[in-house]
C-alpha cells in the first residue's frame, strides 16, 4: 500500500468514527447543559465551593465566575510548582523558577499548555497529576461553559440571564470530560501507553552512559490532554513519544479525541438553539476548512520537490516512522485547527508551505473545529460577522437566529476578532526588534522569523504547539508568551459573554422573505469565505515574510 493511500484511508476511517459519534454525543451534551437535575457528587461540589447552581447569572456575574475561578487556578498551580522540591513524588526535581512557573500556570489554566521545559526533567508526579492534569479538565470545562452561555444568549429572549457558571463548569467536568477521558485512558493503555507512578530508571547502555526514563500516569493525562484540546505532553517529545503514543492505532485514537467534542458541540448548539439545521450549517463550514487544510498539508509534505524528498517518498525528516507522512499531516492539522498543542512530529522540519498551513490554521482563530468550547464560540462570532456583511450587501438589518445584529453586537464581535491578531503581531514585532530574543533562534532568515511568529501565534491563540528550533525558556519568552496566553484566552471571553448578554435581552425577530437563511449551504460558504478573508488580510504580510518566503525559495 502506498503511503498516500494509507493516509487517505486513515482520514476516511477518522471521518466515519466522528460521524458515528456526532449525533449521540451532541444530543447528550445538550441534555447535560439543559437538565434541571443535579447528581449527588455535583451537589457535594456545590456545597464545597459555596455555590447555588439554581441561581441564574447575567453576563457580568458569569464573567466574574470565569475570571475568579481562573485566577485561583493560576495561583494554585503557580504555588505547586514553586514548592515542588518539598512535595512527595517530586522525583528529586527542584522547584520551578518564578518566570517559568508563571508561564506554565497561565499556560495550563488558559487551555494553551505551551511548555518551555522538558516534562520528564522538570515535573514530578504530584505536579503532573495533581496540578497539570487537573487543569486539563477544568480549563476545557471553562471553555465549554462560555460556549454554552453564548448559545443560551441566542436561544433566550427578553432576559439577560445566561445560566450558572458553576453548574456549567461542574457538569462539563463530571458528566462529559471525566467519563470519556476514562474510556480514552483505558484504550490508550491497551494500545501500549504507560500508566504508573514509577520513578526514574536507567534503560540500557549507550555511548556516553545509560539513558534514563521516567514513569508516570501518562495514559490518563494523554486522554484528557487530547479530549480537552489541551496538548501539554508528559514528555518533551509529546505525542511523538512511544510512551504517550505507541502506534498507529493510538495515533488515530488521539486525533479522534481531539476532534470529538468540538465537532459534536455544533449538534449541541443546534439542539439548544431549536434548529439542528443551524448546527449542520456551522459543522459544514468547519469540516470544509478541516478537509481542505488536511489535503493541502498532505500534498505539500508528500510532493515537495527535490531528489532527497523524492527518494524518501516525501518530507520524512522530523516525522515518526511509526506514523509516516499521512498520519503526521492529519495530526498536525487537527492540532493547529483546534487549540491542541500536541504534536507527533517536528513542525520545524515541515516544508515551508507545510509550516505555513499549520500556522494559518491557528491564525484563523482555531475554529475548524477549534478548541473545546472556544471553537464553537469563535465560529459563532464569525457567523455574526458573516451575516453583518450579508446585510450590508443587500441593504437590510442583519439577523441571526432571530436576533438583530446591531451596532452594539457588531462592536463586541469586532473587538473579539481583533484581540489575538494584535497580540501576535505586536509581540512578534517587539521580539524581532530586540537583540536578546533573536539570540534564541536556531535559524536565521525566513525560517527564524517563522519560529518567533509561530511562538506568539501559538500562545495568543491558546494552542500550545511549538515550531521548535526556538529556545523559549528565557525570561523574555516565558513572560511575554505568558502574557499573550493570558490576554488571548480571557479578553475574548469578555466580549463573548457581553455579546451573549446583549442577545439574550432582545425579543425574537420573525423571519420574513428577506431574511438570510443561515441553515443553508449558501450561508456555510459565506461563513468559510468570511473566515478566510478576515484571517488572510490580517496575517498575509507576516506569513509572506516567513513560511511563504521559505516555501517559494525552496
Amino acid at each position: 500500500m502506498s503511503p498516500v493511500l494509507a493516509g487517505v484511508l486513515q482520514l476516511l476511517a477518522l471521518m466515519v468514527a466522528l460521524a458515528l459519534a456526532y449525533r449521540p454525543l451532541g444530543d447528550y451534551m445538550a441534555g447535560v447543559y439543559s437538565s434541571p437535575k443535579h447528581l449527588r457528587v455535583e451537589k457535594w461540589i456545590y456545597r464545597a465551593v459555596g455555590a447555588n447552581p439554581a441561581t441564574e447569572m447575567r453576563w457580568p456575574a458569569y464573567l466574574r465566575g470565569v475570571l475568579g475561578f481562573s485566577l485561583v487556578s493560576v495561583l494554585f498551580l503557580y504555588a505547586m510548582q514553586r514548592v515542588q522540591g518539598s512535595l512527595p513524588g517530586s522525583l528529586g526535581f527542584s522547584s520551578i523558577d518564578p518566570d517559568q512557573a508563571f508561564n506554565t500556570a497561565v499556560s495550563f489554566v488558559s487551555n494553551t499548555n505551551w511548555q518551555s521545559y522538558y516534562g520528564e526533567q522538570a515535573m514530578g508526579h504530584v505536579v503532573q497529576t495533581g496540578g497539570l492534569a487537573v487543569q486539563n479538565f477544568l480549563s476545557a470545562a471553562v471553555g465549554m461553559a462560555v460556549a454554552v452561555a453564548l448559545v443560551r444568549g441566542f436561544a433566550r429572549h427578553r432576559t439577560g440571564e445566561l445560566g450558572n457558571f458553576w453548574a456549567d463548569l461542574v457538569r462539563g467536568t463530571v458528566r462529559i470530560l471525566l467519563p470519556i477521558a476514562v474510556v480514552g485512558a483505558v484504550l490508550l493503555v491497551a494500545c501500549g501507553a504507560i500508566q504508573n507512578f514509577a520513578g526514574i530508571h536507567e534503560v540500557g547502555q549507550f555511548t556516553g552512559g545509560a539513558q534514563q526514563w521516567n514513569g508516570g500516569a501518562v495514559a490518563s493525562q494523554e486522554a484528557i490532554k487530547e479530549l480537552g484540546t489541551n496538548g501539554g505532553g508528559y514528555f518533551n517529545a509529546n505525542s511523538a513519544h512511544p510512551f504517550e503514543n505507541p502506534n498507529g492505532l493510538s495515533n488515530l485514537l488521539e486525533i479522534f479525541l481531539i476532534l470529538l467534542i468540538p465537532l459534536s458541540l455544533t449538534r449541541t448548539f443546534g439542539r439548544m438553539a431549536g434548529s439542528v439545521k443551524q448546527g449542520y450549517a456551522i459543522l459544514a463550514a468547519m469540516v470544509t476548512i478541516w478537509i481542505v487544510f488536511t489535503a493541502l498539508m498532505m500534498w505539500t509534505e508528500f510532493h515537495h520537490g527535490g531528489p532527497a524528498f523524492d527518494l524518501a517518498g516525501g518530507a520524512t525528516e522530523g516525522k515518526e516512522t511509526r506514523f509516516g507522512i499521512g498520519a503526521s499531516s492529519i495530526f498536525s492539522v487537527a492540532t493547529t485547527l483546534t487549540s491542541t498543542g500536541a504534536v507527533n512530529s517536528f513542525l520545524s522540519s515541515y516544508t515551508g508551505f507545510g509550516g505555513g498551513i499549520a500556522m494559518l490554521g491557528m491564525q484563523l482563530g482555531e475554529i475548524a473545529p477549534g478548541g473545546v468550547g472556544s471553537g464553537l464560540y469563535g465560529i459563532l462570532i464569525m457567523a455574526v460577522i458573516a451575516v453583518f456583511l450579508a446585510g450590508l450587501m443587500v441593504g437590510r438589518t442583519p439577523e441571526y437566529l432571530g436576533k438583530k445584529i446591531g451596532t452594539r453586537e457588531i462592536k463586541f464581535a469586532a473587538c473579539y476578532i481583533l484581540i489575538t491578531p494584535a497580540l501576535v503581531l505586536c509581540f512578534t514585532a517587539v521580539a524581532m526588534a530586540m537583540d536578546t530574543p533573536a539570540n534564541s533562534m536556531t535559524n536565521s532568515g525566513a525560517h527564524g522569523f517563522s519560529e518567533i511568529l509561530y511562538a506568539y501565534t501559538s500562545g495568543a491563540n491558546n494552542n500550545g504547539s511549538a515550531f521548535a528550533g526556538l529556545n523559549a525558556d528565557t525570561q523574555w519568552f516565558n513572560t511575554s508568551i505568558g502574557i499573550a496566553m493570558l490576554l488571548g484566552r480571557f479578553l475574548p471571553m469578555v466580549f463573548v459573554l457581553a455579546l451573549a448578554g446583549s442577545l439574550a435581552e432582545q425579543k425574537p425577530v420573525p423571519m420574513t422573505a428577506g431574511t438570510l437563511r443561515t441553515d443553508k449551504p449558501l450561508f456555510s460558504g459565506l461563513l468559510v469565505g468570511t473566515i478566510m478573508i478576515v484571517a488572510g488580510l490580517t496575517y498575509f504580510p507576516a506569513l509572506a515574510l516567513g513560511p511563504l518566503a521559505e516555501g517559494l525559495a525552496s
